[in-house]
């Protein structure tokens, strides 16, 4: 009987299979032995259909999406509201409210100056007021008996008793009289100003902040004496920043009021931003403008503060449809980009030819279509031609 089997044939020889029986360690080493052989064999011996499993992968279609090509400009941020406030007064300074790096409220009370004089002088003004009153009723009440006295007069034109004299004399007491009412009346007008004017140095006496901010600098001390003009704090309203670029005078042929573009920070948070207004007057040394924007900010990881510097995103042309890939979908081999298309359950590899980045994606030039569906996951080891099972999980 013949053995296909090598290990078979060779168990069978003369002898061999007595010599096993008597000497146990020698079946052992066979048995071990012929493992090891079937160990090998068996890959090779196995059919191939493990090799053509089909293999699960993620996919993405290729899409058509608008795309601004865009340029990075540095701008900065900068308040619509910031200044000094300075003391509409002459006085000395009281006391001083606030500290460097305070935030304050519209209307808040930052310095009160010495008001003891000021309400002094208001007092003042108001007795001047109170004698301007009773000398502009003195003098209503003389215009009146004069003018009784004149109609005295005119009464007796008829009689023996009749003075002409004496009526002209009344008629221009009259006249007077009416005279020195009119200048009492402007007298009034005068002392009633007078007293607005200390009851407004008296409130100005009190320095308030013009708008919410924060105090970015302080020069003035308690016992100090200031001036009409004088600075007493500078504010920065940090709640209503705007941001202004220098924009190259060949860059802004995209930028019209109302683009919106997209705004980096140094805490690498991305934001949008909206041109206000282009400014007509141009840097002759750097040929540039500066373009003011509308900020529309998210959430962010610092805190914002003026002059700090942004990345604006400015758009150098006008949109335009393109063809876009994931960028999970290529693959390189050597110079050569790849995706894996999928069609009909299997996958072809196509050489494709990029453009530029869009996003999370890349522009395709060449080699695909829309609604192509390219592998995005599990592509690193595919085959062309190789089965794919598609993973529809998110």
């Amino acid at each position: 009987m013949s053995h296909a089997n090598p290990i078979a044939r060779h168990l069978a020889e003369p002898g061999m299979e007595d010599d096993l029986r008597q000497r146990p360690e020698v079946r052992r080493n066979w048995r071990v032995a012929a493992a090891g052989v079937i160990a090998l064999l068996l890959p090779i011996l196995a059919p191939a259909t493990a090799q053509e499993q089909a293999q699960r992968v993620r996919v993405d279609s290729v899409q058509e999406q608008p795309m601004t090509q865009t340029v990075e400009v540095i701008g900065r941020l900068v308040p619509r509201r910031a200044g000094s406030v300075a003391a509409r007064i002459d006085a000395a300074v009281d006391r001083v409210l606030v500290e460097v790096g305070d935030r304050v409220e519209q209307g808040q009370v930052i310095a009160v100056l010495e008001p003891e004089s000021l309400k002094a002088r208001r007092d003042q003004a108001a007795g001047r007021l109170a004698v301007a009153f009773a000398q502009h009723k003195t003098k209503e009440a003389e215009l009146v008996l004069a003018r009784q006295e004149l109609k005295r007069l005119e009464g007796l034109k008829t009689s023996a008793a009749f003075s002409q004299a004496r009526y002209d004399d009344a008629r221009q007491a009259v006249a007077i009289a009416a005279a020195e009412v009119a200048e009492a009346e402007s007298a009034g007008v005068t002392a009633r100003a007078d007293l607005e004017l200390a009851e407004i140095n008296l409130r100005h006496a009190e320095i308030r902040a013009p708008f919410g901010g924060v105090i970015t600098e302080r020069m003035i001390e308690a016992g100090a004496y200031v001036q009409v003009g004088d600075e007493a704090v500078r504010i920065v309203g940090d709640e209503e920043l705007e941001l202004e670029a220098d924009v190259p005078f060949q860059r802004l042929s995209g930028l019209v009021p109302g683009v919106e573009m997209d705004v980096e920070l140094d805490d690498g948070t991305r934001h949008k931003a909206r041109v206000r207004a282009i400014v007509p007057d141009e840097n002759p040394l750097t040929r540039t403008r500066a373009v003011r924007f509308i900020p529309a900010f998210g959430e962010t990881q610092k805190p914002l503060a003026a002059n700090q510097s942004v990345t604006l995103l400015i758009p150098i042309g006008q949109p335009r449809n393109v063809l876009t890939v994931h960028k999970d979908a290529i693959t390189k081999r050597g110079p050569a980009s790849l995706v894996h298309v999928v069609s009909n359950g299997s996958v072809s590899i196509r050489p494709v030819t990029l453009g530029v980045p869009v996003g999370s994606r890349f522009e395709i030039v060449r080699g695909l279509s829309q609604g192509d569906v390219v592998v995005v996951r599990g592509n690193e080891r595919l085959r062309d031609g190789q089965k794919v099972l598609v993973d529809r999980g998110s």
